[in-house]
């Protein structure tokens, strides 16, 4: 399937780029996951249905939607900017729908990333670049915390890695590199074109 034609199925409306009306120091330009790359990671790396997924920088949803469809699992998306927000809140009641049971397991929340508290029951952490370095070693910080205080195996899920994020992960943090996912055709063009998951056993 085409991107159209998985946004159709879905029910939501999630392609196209978003930038900042003014340049952000500490922000990225909106652009959502291709399906084609979610397709490759997830043939690779299986989600459970009793998993809690957090999409930061989710823009319009469609990892959470996507994610929700396919396992089941529950998923919360972060976003600090309010029109994306606002479409990201049309596509769930879109999608809700079509799934009946989708209210309580698919949710969203606009705030700023290293101010979202990391829930006991979340596990699983989405990153397509959203922001900068500084922004993410405070995130990790907290989802380190959150460990801390509710001992789980966690995972950070990283597309389209940049130099910065994996330094950090590697130098200054017990996560540990567990998977690469390249992704076919795209990766031989471009090295970023992959996922990399980290995981930390708590």
């Amino acid at each position: 399937m085409n991107e159209k034609e998985y946004d159709r199925l879905l029910k939501i409306e999630t392609g196209g780029t978003w930038e900042w009306l003014y340049q952000s120091l500490h922000y990225n330009r909106y652009e959502a996951t291709p399906y084609d790359a979610i397709d490759h990671l997830f043939e690779e790396y299986e989600l459970k249905r009793t998993d809690g997924v957090v999409d930061f920088g989710c823009g319009k949803g469609r990892l959470v939607f996507y994610i929700h469809h396919r396992f089941h699992a529950r998923a919360t998306g972060i976003e600090i900017n309010g029109q994306l927000y606002q479409e990201a809140l049309e596509n769930q009641a879109r999608y809700s729908k079509k799934k009946k049971r989708a209210d309580n397991a698919v949710r969203f929340e606009c705030c700023p990333a290293e101010e979202y508290d990391i829930e006991k029951e979340e596990n699983k952490f989405y990153f397509f670049n959203p922001f900068s370095v500084q922004i993410f070693m405070k995130v990790v910080h907290h989802i380190l915390r959150s460990v801390e205080e509710h001992r789980r195996p966690v995972d950070l899920i990283l597309y389209y890695p940049t130099a910065e994020y994996i330094q950090f992960l590697d130098m200054y943090t017990p996560f540990q590199l567990l998977k690469e996912v390249k992704i076919p055709e795209l990766y031989e063009k471009n090295e970023n074109e992959r996922f990399l998951v980290f995981r930390y056993e708590g």
